[in-house]
């Protein structure tokens, strides 16, 4: 396929479109296997609540680290090249992952996983890069609608898969998938002219740079970090809420709450086309509201199934609100560097995630499910904080 097929700002085909969306889903998802079998790798692995979690931690602290240090790559390396050594990474942590029999070795396993599950983030830059002005909200939200309902089909499928199969059978499952990511990447992804002539030194130089250049930047990064944290507290411990009374549920059961979020995926789509027109900081403010209401579902009706159901549509709401709110007006900082920007926003989004994991796992030991929600809410208060500190 020639690279003639995208121009910048002249449009992206629909069928490449739609296939960076689907395997930026099957990538991501990686990340998210492990949360419905948590409670089942704890007990076969015979471990604790608390290095179990570390299992979702050290996906998290990979892929954040991936970001930073592969993506802007992607400026100055073909974009075909760091997604196919990531691939080939990738693969093999899998199936290694399949085999392990010890929680330290899932542990570092998880880290791998999450260092060359990047690839979605090569795509995004894309999509905006190479859509018509019009379209180029509208087009990224397409890619990470494609992200997000995998997300959701992750949870729902290594859920059921971990319960009927065991949950070496979903690694193997994720493995297969990678080697068909490949195929359909060497068939349809166009290769590219980088565009940094510098050394991977002066690259990464050119981060701090855009941090300093750019105070929205830093802005959008750190709430919508904030908020990703309290996201990813409540997922990191959820499986360990429905093993207790009164669910003691399995993890198909914690697998098939994630498909209750498919509302916030279809979300991201919808605020694409209204970003520009409502601004970043109204649907930040509506994002976190949605976050504290879904906390407070948890928190008073914790033994609520329809609670559990309502806060889980609720929270996937409003952190699409604020997820592709603060994202996709950034690429229009510097096409030249879309995707350094997209590095350091997404970077400091997952090191959110990974603070907002620690965080839970220490909560949960400490002082149970109550632990988890005030945590929680504390991190959505302060991304609600800094939205109400700025004027944009």
């Amino acid at each position: 396929m020639s690279r003639s097929m995208l121009r910048e700002g002249a449009g992206i085909s629909g069928r490449l479109l739609g296939m960076l969306a689907v395997i930026a889903g099957v990538s991501v998802a990686n990340l998210y296997y492990n949360q419905p079998l948590l409670e089942m790798l704890r007990v076969e692995l015979h471990t604790t609540t608390l290095a179990a979690n570390r299992i979702a931690l050290y996906a998290q602290v990979g892929y954040a680290l991936g970001l930073f240090t592969v993506i802007p790559l992607a400026d100055r390396v073909s974009r075909r090249r760091i997604i196919f050594v990531n691939l080939a990474l990738l693969i093999a942590a899998l199936v290694a992952t399949a085999l392990a029999t010890d929680v330290r070795v899932m542990q570092g396993l998880s880290f791998v996983v999450g260092l060359s599950s990047v690839m979605p983030h090569l795509f995004m830059p894309l999509a905006a890069q190479y859509s018509t002005p019009e379209r180029k909200t509208r087009n990224v939200g397409i890619v990470l609608s494609g992200l997000l309902v995998d997300i959701l089909a992750s949870r729902v499928v290594s859920g059921a898969v971990g319960e009927w199969f065991g949950w070496r059978t979903m690694y193997w499952i994720a493995a297969g998938l990678m080697v068909a990511a490949a195929g359909a990447i060497a068939a349809w992804l166009p290769d590219e002219r980088p565009n940094f002539a510098g050394s991977y030194g002066a690259l990464m130089r050119s981060l701090a740079t855009l941090v300093r250049r750019y105070p929205v930047l830093r802005r959008n990064s750190v709430r919508a970090a904030f908020a990703f944290g309290s996201f990813m507290c409540f997922w990191a411990s959820l499986a360990f809420r429905m093993a207790e009374a009164p669910y003691y549920a399995g993890s198909d059961v914690v697998g098939l709450l994630g498909l209750c979020g498919v509302a916030g995926a279809l979300t991201a789509s919808v605020v694409g086309r209204y970003v520009a027109r409502a601004g970043v900081r109204r649907f930040n403010f509506v994002g976190c509201a949605l976050h504290l209401a879904a906390w407070g579902l948890f928190g008073v009706w914790a033994d609520s199934y329809v609670a559990l159901v309502a806060g889980i549509v609720v929270i996937d709401i409003g952190m699409q609100c604020i997820q592709l709110s603060n994202q996709a007006l950034l690429f229009d900082l510097d096409p030249a560097a879309s995707n350094r920007i997209n590095t350091i926003f997404m970077s400091i989004f997952f090191a959110g995630g990974a603070f907002g994991t620690l965080l839970s796992g220490v909560a949960w030991v400490a002082r149970g499910w109550d632990g988890v929600v005030w945590t929680g809410v504390l991190l959505t208060a302060a991304s609600l904080a800094l939205t109400a500190a700025t004027k944009e």
